[in-house]
């Protein structure tokens, strides 16, 4: 088979990968808990004559298509949802309280079961003279116990051993549906989660003069930070510092004792990351002047996604030639943070974003999440593009 014809064939598929996709959105699963998502994505490459791995990285699934000795190119799905509840009315709609597919990892997942019905198709016709490892990972989404996520679990479990560059891809709610988007270099940025806690002393609320207010405290350390952080970086330096969760306060008419609040920083670079740190460190430090007491904890996240120059022309090149110049774009960089960052750290990495947007483009992470499936064979083809392009060239 001549590569031309993967996307005429991917388009072939478009039923099955919608079915596939419309099935896993029904039935999502949380972080490490894929179990059924797992069992269907087995029970599709058992189908195609493949051997695969179960429980790697804890719930993943590894395999691999061997078309003979050459380079080994990995290609990476995500599997997981998250704990939001769809507010939706299709009939695909998810089938569990509280979970739902708001980040297009089902779209990955059956992006990724196409890509290998058309990777099989070309060993069995003698045009892959590589091997493609398929990746389908758990825990994107969010770290276990030991802070550790699904890209991490199964680096620990060898899933890269052997390779020789990996490809992710991620659908874009809100982009121009049928557009690919890749640049070389940092194109998404690092994050840490911080938590803050300040504690005061309680007293009535006809009596402040008796407290230390927890809850004004906090206040002033949030803003606090804000405006450290617009000082403490070059305003050509992207970073920044979001408070998203406070938590504090016992009763209307009582002077809060104790606030927690939780955060993220984003950053692109070590530098800004560790300017970053200073800042809400000093600003809610700061705090101690009036007696409060507070700790201020970072927690180690993401680190920036930064594709591989070499291997993102090199797919770059065949996405233009094979999908068509004027559906595969430069991207600017963004501070969304993925895990596909450690794949990209161990070995060289290309992570591309596939427009998906519907007429009403649904923001990621959003209860009315959903994307146009129309762009589930592009991403198929784009995926299968991609690893026969960088074994051919030898990566």
């Amino acid at each position: 088979m001549s590569s031309p014809d993967l996307l005429a064939r991917a388009r072939a598929l478009s039923a099955d990968l919608i079915d596939i996709r419309r099935d896993l959105h029904r039935h999502p699963e949380l972080s490490f808990q894929e179990v059924r998502t797992a069992g269907v994505v087995a029970s599709a490459l058992g189908s195609l004559g493949l051997d695969p791995r179960t429980g790697i990285g804890r719930t993943g699934v590894v395999a691999d298509i061997v078309g003979g000795p050459g380079p080994v190119v990995a290609l990476r799905a995500d599997m997981d949802a998250l704990p939001i509840h769809e507010d939706a009315d299709h009939d695909y709609r998810s089938t569990v309280d509280g979970v739902m597919h708001a980040c297009g990892h089902d779209a990955h997942t059956a992006g990724l079961i196409g890509a290998a019905r058309l990777l099989v198709a070309c060993r069995d016709e003698g045009s892959l003279t590589g091997t493609v490892r398929l990746l389908f990972q758990p825990s994107e989404e969010t770290v276990d116990e030991e802070g550790k996520s699904g890209a991490m679990r199964m680096l620990e479990d060898g899933a890269l051993d052997g390779v020789d560059a990996v490809v992710g891809l991620h659908v874009g709610g809100p982009l121009p549906s049928g557009r690919i988007f890749l640049a070389p270099g940092a194109i998404m940025g690092g994050g840490e989660e911080i938590v803050v806690e300040v504690r005061g002393r309680a007293a009535h609320a006809a009596l402040p003069q008796d407290g230390i207010d927890a809850i004004v405290l906090a206040a002033q350390g949030v803003v606090a930070a804000q405006a450290a952080v617009s000082r403490c970086i070059a305003p050509t330096e992207p970073g920044l510092v979001t408070f998203g969760h406070v938590r504090g306060g016992q009763a209307a008419n009582v002077i809060a004792d104790r606030v927690v609040l939780r955060g993220t920083l984003r950053y692109f670079q070590p530098e800004v990351r560790d300017a970053l740190r200073a800042a809400v460190r000093g600003a809610f430090e700061g705090l101690r002047a009036q007696g409060a007491e507070v700790d201020v904890v970072f927690r180690p996240g993401y680190p920036p996604v930064v594709n591989d120059p070499k291997a993102t022309a090199v797919v770059n090149e065949a996405l233009t030639a094979h999908i068509g110049r004027e559906r595969v774009l430069s991207m600017s960089p963004v501070l969304l943070a993925e895990d596909f960052a450690f794949l990209a750290q161990t070995v060289p990495g290309v992570f591309l974003w596939l427009g998906a947007g519907l007429e009403d483009p649904r923001q990621h992470h959003h209860p009315r999440f959903d994307i146009d499936e129309a762009v589930l064979p592009l991403g198929a083809a784009a995926l299968a593009h991609a690893a026969l392009a960088l074994i051919a060239d030898g990566t």
